[in-house]
Parts: C-alpha cells; sequence; structure tokens
C-alpha cells in the first residue's frame, strides 16, 4: 500500500460490505449465513418488549457472568462492547507511548490510534513463512502490541505461546480474536487465560451468529485494565438487545452450535483450498479461518472481472503489506463456491489469453 495521508485513511477504512455490492454473491463479507438462526431471532424479538426501559446493572451483570462461565472467568474481567469495533475505538485510553501493530491485519485499530494521535509501528510479516508471528520484531519500547488471531485476512492461527510471548511489564498485548470460535476447538485461543500480565482479548459476536447489524462483542481481561479501556464511556453504553444476544451466545447449547459450525466450515475450507489450488492459484496457509487470502495474477482485474460474473470477492491491498494482487475470499459450502470457482477459472483463462 504506497497510497499517504487522506487517501492511506481511506483505504484503512475500506471494509467488505463496501466490496459486496447488492444483486452480488458475496465472498467479500465473512459473516456466516444471511441471517442470525430463528432460535437466536426469537430471543432478540422477545427482548424487543423490554427496550421501554433502560439496561440495568443487573442487565450488565447477566450478559457479562454468562461470558465469565463459557470462558472460566469472573464477571469483573468482563467488559461488554458494542462489537469489537468499539473495543477498538477505546484503545487510545489506555495512553500507549508506542503501538506496535502486526501486519497483515484488521486495520480498524490502527485508525483508532493514528486518529488519537497515538505513535503507530508497523510489524510486517512475510507471505514466505506462511505470515508467522515472530515476536523478535516487536520493537521493545512498545507498550501496546495487537495481534490478530486468527489473523484477517491471512487466516493465520498463531500459537497461543508465541502470543503469550509478546508481554512484558508495563505492556499491554491485544489479542483480537473475533474469528476463534470458527476454529474448532478454539485451540491457541487466550481468552481463558488470566495469568499472562497485561493480555486484553477482544471477541465478537457478528461473524459465527449474523450479527452485523446489531454489534455485539465482548473484552476479557484483569479488571483494572478493562476500568482504563471503559474510562468515561456514556452512560448505558450497550443497549437491551446487545445484551440480550451475549447471553444467549454464551450459554452452552450456543458454544456446543458454535463448535458444530466449526467443524463443518473447516471441511469446507479444505474443499475450496483444494479447487483453487487445482486452478494454479496461491492460497496463503495454512489457513484456519472462514475465509482465505489469495494472490492471483493482475489481482485488480480479476477482482473487476468476478464482479461482473456477480462475484463479490474482498479486494485485501488496503491491508498493509499486501497489494493488488491479494484477494480475500469467505468460505461457504462447495455447492455455494461453485459459482465463484468457475468465475475465476474464467477469469484466470482470461489472462492467459491476453
Amino acid at each position: 500500500m504506497t497510497s499517504t495521508g487522506s487517501d492511506e485513511h481511506a483505504l484503512l477504512r475500506h471494509h467488505g460490505d463496501v466490496d459486496a455490492a447488492p444483486g452480488l454473491l458475496d465472498f467479500a463479507v465473512n459473516v456466516r449465513g444471511e441471517r442470525p438462526p430463528a432460535w437466536l431471532r426469537d430471543r432478540l424479538v422477545a427482548a424487543v418488549d423490554r427496550l421501554g426501559t433502560y439496561p440495568s446493572a443487573a442487565d450488565d451483570l447477566a450478559a457479562r457472568t454468562a461470558v465469565a462461565d463459557r470462558h472460566g472467568r469472573d464477571a469483573d474481567q468482563v467488559l461488554i462492547l458494542n462489537g469489537s469495533a468499539e473495543g477498538f475505538a477505546l484503545l487510545p485510553r489506555l495512553r500507549p507511548t508506542l503501538a506496535a501493530l502486526v501486519h497483515p491485519s484488521f486495520t480498524e485499530p490502527e485508525v483508532a490510534l493514528r486518529e488519537a494521535g497515538v505513535p503507530v509501528r508497523r510489524v510486517l510479516l512475510s507471505e514466505d513463512d506462511g505470515y508467522a508471528l515472530r515476536p523478535e520484531l516487536i520493537p521493545a519500547e512498545a507498550d501496546l502490541v495487537v495481534v490478530g488471531n486468527p489473523t484477517n485476512p491471512t487466516s493465520t492461527l498463531h500459537p497461543a505461546d508465541l502470543v503469550r510471548a509478546l508481554a512484558r511489564p508495563g505492556r499491554t498485548v491485544l489479542v483480537d480474536e473475533a474469528f476463534m470460535d470458527a476454529v474448532p476447538g478454539e485451540v491457541e485461543s487466550l481468552a481463558h487465560d488470566q495469568e499472562t500480565p497485561g493480555l486484553l482479548v477482544f471477541r465478537s459476536l457478528t461473524k459465527t451468529w449474523a450479527l452485523p447489524g446489531l454489534r455485539a462483542g465482548y473484552a476479557l481481561g484483569s479488571p483494572d485494565l478493562l476500568a482504563r479501556l471503559a474510562a468515561d464511556r456514556p452512560q448505558w453504553p450497550v443497549g437491551t438487545l446487545v445484551l440480550e444476544a451475549v447471553i444467549a451466545c454464551s450459554e452452552p447449547p450456543a458454544v456446543a452450535e458454535t463448535e458444530v459450525a466449526a467443524v463443518e466450515a473447516l471441511s469446507h475450507r479444505e474443499d475450496l483450498v483444494e479447487a483453487l489450488e487445482e486452478l494454479g492459484v496461491l492460497v496463503a496457509g495454512p489457513a484456519s479461518a472462514p475465509f482465505l487470502l489469495l494472490r492471483v495474477p493482475d489481482g485488480e482485474r480479476v477482482r473487476q472481472g468476478l464482479r461482473e460474473r456477480g462475484i463479490a470477492v474482498r479486494r485485501a491491498d488496503t491491508f498493509p503489506g499486501l497489494g493488488p494482487d491479494h484477494l480475500r475470499v469467505a468460505v461457504r459450502s462447495p455447492e455455494q463456491c461453485a459459482p465463484l470457482v468457475a468465475a475465476l477459472k474464467a477469469e484466470l483463462a482470461v489472462e492467459v489469453t491476453l
């Protein structure tokens, strides 16, 4: 990414929903399903009757307790958020003097920190080793480190012990686990970790439960760290429907359903990787999330060609460290992916004949 100033800021604020125009088959947005499951819709509809009263401290406690029980923590180690995006917007309240952002990764943390005037250092991982995390690249003076796990858009799952190795006295390590519930067994998750000092974990309900329009998520960390993060939040910062969604999606039946979906997504991802590699497409791997990072020749032309064929994929040159030949595609079932594979095959054939 070579743009600077306002152009660069616009690229950092670009997300897959912009690529997924109405009428296109959507492989640009990483959301499972088109709507929440029926049981979750029923819970939210029932909660509408409570919108005539303000969310109470008891409501907030019930949501924090549900999350705490899910992750083996205490309720005072949970902060309910209006999606992880709100958590990223709160990061400047930690008053970091230097933030190290591990890239390629989700760009909203960098946007929030730069807009608040926080010095930012990009730590670029390499395609050559599958975007493996290298703790030695983190500046020693960084007192905030942000890393995704599994990482968007590379689909890389970093070993938990390697992430823990980033911790040191006086440093906050934020792990964005927005897609961790799509990993079978949530292996490498640090959501249960209460021992690593300065550890902060963000989780999202948006992707697995098809709730991008509701904005529901939470932060996990020590009570003092969460208190610093939440300083001067507005009164009633999270609404009744978000609190209900957090409770519902943290209960054992929902967690069990998540695991089933994660195993299914793994199978679908393997099928899609095989189909793409048969076309000669370079797929970043090993992949562990419900999306894949691709590198194709003349990627921008291919992306536009796919769009003309009715297929939306995510441009990836807006992620630091990636270029116009990188594209991100969401993992769907083989039947749903068949039009994507066929269209991509046709576009690559056009490239050969040009």
